[in-house]
């Protein structure tokens, strides 16, 4: 009988057809993590495998999503400026299906080396390059990046040389377009702050169309001594893809990162954000807003290592939950031995509109070390029915209330964003991912209008 081909043999054959492209170092590397994915597999097991236990990838692994070999649909600018959040003043690398869009990229002044394509990079900064990727995000257990660093071929690629800063918001945005056949892309990212640089990123992921696709995205973040990267990634693509996004961040002595997570996209999506703090005064901190709505579900999980002495970090998300939908929040605080002086706190608050949406909220610490001042804690509940009552008795409709009361718990995360024209264009899409789901929406009535909407 002739075995039916699955979509684990469908990766493994796309692989064997990609061109032989980029350096020595770069192919033997493609083939190693190859090798590793198909020794691991997809971790669709759900007992005796924590990191997964919430979070069924079932229906990523059951089908065939077929890598986009030929041209990529025709986008516009129109098309991205009505999807993703935009703006003029921002230094924009546009990637359709993981490749590089000069056309749809703008490229304001930077420093140099700066911003560009990471396959222009394998060839123009070939030592920066080898010495940083996949020595971040090791695919050695993860079968999700040993599968993207088998494709890698293309991304973004960010460079601050030391005391420099890059004076415009650096947008990366990866845009999923509609194929004949479920597709997949590889979006491979890698951020390297020198030496007492500053930087603002955000990486954005969203889709042109509906169409079922599947993004498989990995981040590497370099901040070497003294430096200092804000850093925002947007999940906003169709809520019928499947999303799995790595990060890992990599701090060296007295540098600072902060980063910002919005999530509203995917049917299933996945946030695996690791930050290693390896040297004294090196400090983080870790900001979220999930919304979920009708059947999705989000994953947040967030490892924070703390390796060396005098090291801080904050980890703080929010979720709203609505429709039937799922959202599962892992945090885990890691303070190694001799790490002493650590100072870590670490919370997951959740507002939960329907009866029938789920969270699942496990913050968790191992401490190893003495002297050290850390903490963490979790909770879920709905709108408290004595606020909409005061609301109420000062004259305004219950749904405003509700509206109200919803952009209040929103806002404690959103009101962190330094960048106006970003802010206001999530406050927005808070609001109207809710709004469709809701009892207004079935009722056919509009939404209350949100600060910098029209």
């Amino acid at each position: 009988m002739t075995q039916a081909v699955t979509s684990h043999d469908r990766y493994l054959a796309d692989f064997k057809n990609l061109p032989p492209e980029g350096p020595p170092w770069l192919r033997r590397l493609r083939a190693g993590a190859i090798a590793r994915f198909q020794e691991l597999g997809f971790p669709t097991a759900r007992r005796s495998n924590e990191p997964w236990k919430y979070t069924n990838v079932g229906p990523i692994a059951e089908r065939e999503f077929a890598y986009p070999f030929g041209d990529a649909a025709l986008v516009s600018v129109d098309d991205l400026r009505a999807i993703a959040a935009c703006d003029d003043s921002w230094n924009t690398l546009v990637f359709i299906n993981g490749r590089h869009a000069p056309a749809l990229s703008s490229r304001l002044e930077t420093p140099r080396r700066g911003v560009s394509s990471l396959a222009s990079a394998l060839e123009s900064d070939a030592d920066l390059t080898e010495g940083h990727l996949a020595q971040h995000a090791s695919f050695e257990d993860d079968a999700f990046i040993a599968l993207n660093t088998g494709f890698l071929h293309d991304g973004a690629f960010v460079h601050v040389p030391d005391g420099q800063s890059i004076p415009a918001t650096v947008h990366l945005l990866y845009v999923s377009t509609d194929g004949s056949a479920p597709s997949v892309s590889y979006p491979r990212t890698l951020i390297v702050a020198g030496a007492n640089s500053r930087a603002t990123v955000i990486e954005s992921y969203v889709s042109v169309g509906s169409a079922r696709s599947f993004t498989n995205a990995v981040t590497e973040i370099v901040v070497e001594d003294g430096a200092q990267v804000q850093h925002h990634r947007l999940l906003l693509e169709s809520v019928e893809s499947f999303h799995i996004g790595n990060t890992r961040v990599y701090l060296e002595k007295d540098s600072s990162f902060s980063s910002i997570s919005f999530a509203a996209g995917a049917a299933i999506g996945r946030n695996d954000f690791r930050v290693l703090l390896d040297a004294p005064g090196a400090s983080c901190s870790l900001n979220g807003l999930y919304v979920t709505t009708g059947t999705q579900h989000i994953d947040n999980n967030m490892n924070i290592d703390h390796a060396k002495p005098h090291t801080t970090s904050r980890l703080y998300y929010k979720g709203i939950l609505d429709g039937k939908s799922k959202a599962v929040f892992g945090g885990l605080v890691l303070v190694r031995p001799g790490a002493d002086k650590t100072d870590s706190y670490q919370q997951d608050k959740n507002l939960v509109l329907s009866d029938e949406a789920e969270v699942d909220s496990k913050p968790s610490l191992e401490i190893y070390a003495d002297d050290v001042k850390c903490g963490h804690g979790a909770t879920a509940g709905a709108v408290a029915e004595d606020a909409i009552f005061y609301m109420r008795s000062r004259g305004l409709d219950e749904e405003t209330a509700n509206n109200l009361l919803i952009k209040g718990f929103a806002s404690e995360i959103l009101d962190t964003i330094q960048i106006e024209p970003l802010r206001v264009d999530l406050e927005r899409r808070a609001m109207t991912a809710l709004w469709r789901h809701s009892d207004v929406a079935r009722a056919g009535l509009k939404p209350a209008p949100t600060e910098g909407s029209s």
